[in-house]
């Protein structure tokens, strides 16, 4: 079995990213600035990519919960020097805990700009913009990040399959009938796929929705015999009637 994987960083990770820009680096994807450095191990390959994209985002979060973490201070400080109960959102409400606070703020010490830089401090850990795959197989770093990206979509697939398309368990059957299951699983979910890329409105929607609305809907087909057939359609909704207009404007 072969396995590749997101690894999380950690302290033994910060000597590389430190002397990261200090190797041979390879650019993987110049749109969003992905620059790689693969490190080959006996039993298996990291591969260490940095993100310009990935680092502007990160940081924009991080920026984020700085001024959201000054704003509560102040908040709570306010309530200090007021005399106040602290908000409710910053107190343990149960019956059941009896909890007295005593808090005191940093910013009677600090002014706002040396507060930022204290939380810019915590917060800022220099890996931003860094993530790193790990793998049994010796790929080229732009295989590792392809096939890993891929490995979502998969995910999602085989997800919507279990629980959306809601194909019955696999391990309890015959290989014939396992493959007849998921044949018709994705044929199911092409089928899905292709209504979501023809309308508009379904692009967003979710494969469970989909799928309830046509069956919902029912066709009761009248005939006699010498006489034209009768299509009479019933249980309409939002969902089901954009595929019967469409119907209805090609014949």
């Amino acid at each position: 079995m072969q396995y590749l994987t997101a690894r999380k960083l950690n302290k033994s990770d910060d000597k590389i990213i430190a002397n990261f820009w200090d190797n041979s680096l390879e650019i993987i994807d110049h749109d969003d600035g992905i620059y790689g450095l693969k490190i080959v191990k006996p039993s298996s390959v990291n591969y260490f990519y940095f993100s310009e994209k990935l680092q502007k985002e990160q940081l924009e979060s991080r920026a984020r919960k700085i001024m959201r973490q000054i704003e509560e201070a102040k908040e709570i400080q306010k309530s200090i020097d007021k005399n106040k109960k602290l908000p409710k959102r910053f107190r343990i409400n149960n019956a059941l805990v009896d909890v007295v606070y005593s808090l005191q703020t940093k910013l009677t010490d600090l002014d706002e700009q040396e507060a930022i830089k204290l939380l810019e401090e915590k917060l800022i850990t220099g890996r931003e913009g860094f993530f790193c795959l790990k793998s049994s197989k010796n790929l080229t770093l732009k295989q590792a990040l392809q096939t890993y990206r891929k490995k979502d979509s998969i995910e999602k697939i085989i997800n919507s399959l279990k629980n959306e398309i809601e194909i019955k368990p696999l391990r309890v059957w015959t290989d014939a009938s396992v493959y007849g299951a998921v044949i018709i699983g994705f044929i199911a979910q092409l089928f899905i796929s292709l209504m979501r890329y023809e309308f508009n409105e379904l692009k967003h929607k979710s494969t469970k929705f989909i799928k309830k609305s046509l069956l919902n809907l029912t066709v009761t087909v009248d005939f006699m015999k010498g006489q034209a057939k009768k299509y009479i359609y019933a249980n309409f909704d939002a969902i089901n009637t954009l595929f019967l207009r469409q119907k209805w404007v090609k014949s």
